[in-house]
C-alpha cells in the first residue's frame, strides 16, 4: 500500500508540470477538459485524490497516456510506443516518455493558406531540425524560411510561431526544455 500512496501523490506534480510545460492555465485546462479549477488546482496541490475520471481528459488535454500521469512502472520495453496527437493543426509525434526535462517530437505542419500564424511566448528554449518541407520560422522580427538540412534554436521567450512555406507537408524534430535548458551540440572535425 505504501508504493500505492507514492504513486498517487506524484500525480499532482506531474499534472503541475505537465500544465506548465504546455503554457497553459488552469482556467484553459479547465475549458478543455470540463473539470473545475479548483478540482483541478486541488488534484495539482495534492489535496484531491486522481481518479479515472479525472485522469482520462487530462492526460487527453496534454496528449500524453495515461501511464505517464500515473507514472507507471516501466515495462522493460525499451522502444517508445508513438502516440501521436494534435494541436493548432499540427501533428506531435513523441520520442520521449519523461514529463520533464528535454521533450523530443517528431512533428508534422500541414500545408496551410491564410495569415501567418500569431506568435506565442512561453518558458523554455526550442532546437529544431527540417527533415522534409519548407518551415517558415516567425522569430521577433525575423522571417525565416528553414528547408530540409537546417536547424534552428532560439529561447522561447522571444515571440514565435511556425507554418508551412510550401506545397507540401513539413515535417521536423524539435527538442524543448521547459525551463530553458538548452541543447549542446558538438562535433569533430571530419578526418580527409
Amino acid at each position: 500500500m505504501a508504493d500505492l500512496a507514492r504513486v498517487l501523490t506524484a500525480v499532482g506534480p506531474r499534472l503541475r508540470a505537465l500544465r506548465r510545460e504546455r503554457g497553459t492555465t488552469l482556467a484553459r485546462l479547465s475549458e478543455e477538459t470540463g473539470i473545475s479549477v479548483s478540482t483541478l488546482s486541488r488534484l495539482e496541490s495534492g489535496r484531491r485524490k486522481p481518479t479515472l475520471e479525472l485522469l482520462l481528459p487530462l492526460a487527453e488535454a496534454h496528449g500524453v497516456q495515461l501511464d505517464e500521469l500515473v507514472g507507471a512502472p516501466a515495462t522493460g520495453d525499451p522502444r517508445v510506443h508513438l502516440r501521436s496527437f494534435t494541436r493548432d493543426g499540427m501533428t506531435f509525434l513523441p520520442l520521449t516518455r519523461q514529463l520533464g526535462g528535454l521533450r523530443a517530437y517528431k512533428q508534422i505542419l500541414p500545408v496551410t493558406g491564410g495569415c501567418p500564424p500569431e506568435q506565442r511566448v512561453h518558458e523554455g528554449y526550442e532546437w529544431l531540425y527540417v527533415l522534409s518541407g519548407r518551415l517558415r520560422l516567425l522569430l521577433g522580427d525575423n522571417d525565416l524560411v528553414l528547408t530540409s538540412g537546417e536547424a534552428a534554436e532560439f529561447d522561447t521567450r522571444i515571440p514565435h510561431a511556425f507554418a508551412n512555406a510550401g506545397s507540401e507537408p513539413v515535417e521536423y524534430l524539435s527538442l524543448f526544455g521547459p525551463q530553458g535548458e538548452r541543447l549542446h551540440v558538438s562535433a569533430r572535425p571530419a578526418r580527409g
